[in-house]
């Protein structure tokens, strides 16, 4: 009898960290500079992403120590997912938490890395650094909707 993956039986918070990181497929969406509207409360995401982003391999650069380069950098936990309203619907972490399975391009579920980028999930060679710009704030001046749209279960 073949048993279930830890992500079908566990609940999130139940998961070691090994599992919790696992989860993460590698998109890089979650690295997007953003802006919040003041007026609407509404996430606008751009095609500019943190300082410490690897735009090659879709990881941090700098995972151990990114809060020391990048303070305001949000770790996620199974406790603030749901006031993460900006993260993609096609992010394991959301998906997970909302009860939905883990998508058919997901690396938990290929055992490949790559599916992802295969997939046309992740951002890897659609955006530029941060340090590039002169001012953080021109980072508006580059906004990515579509980069955000549902890319679910291809």
């Amino acid at each position: 009898m073949a048993t279930r993956p830890f992500w079908e039986t566990k609940r999130l918070e139940q998961m070691t960290v090994r599992e919790w990181e696992s989860l993460c497929d590698g998109c890089g969406l979650c690295c997007l500079v953003r802006f919040e509207d003041e007026e609407s409360g509404e996430v606008i995401p751009t095609r500019v992403h943190c300082r410490l982003f690897d735009s090659a391999t879709c990881r941090c650069s700098d995972y151990a120590n990114r809060k020391q380069h990048v303070p305001d950098c949000i770790k996620l936990t199974p406790h603030n997912i749901d006031a993460l309203e900006w993260m993609p619907r096609s992010c394991a972490y959301r998906r997970l938490h909302e009860g939905r399975p883990l998508p058919s391009w997901h690396p938990l579920i290929t055992g490949d890395p790559e599916s992802v980028h295969a997939a046309g999930v992740s951002i890897r060679g659609q955006t530029f650094s941060e340090a590039e710009l002169e001012d953080p704030e021109d980072a508006i001046d580059y906004t990515a909707w579509d980069l955000m749209e549902d890319k679910g279960d291809l």
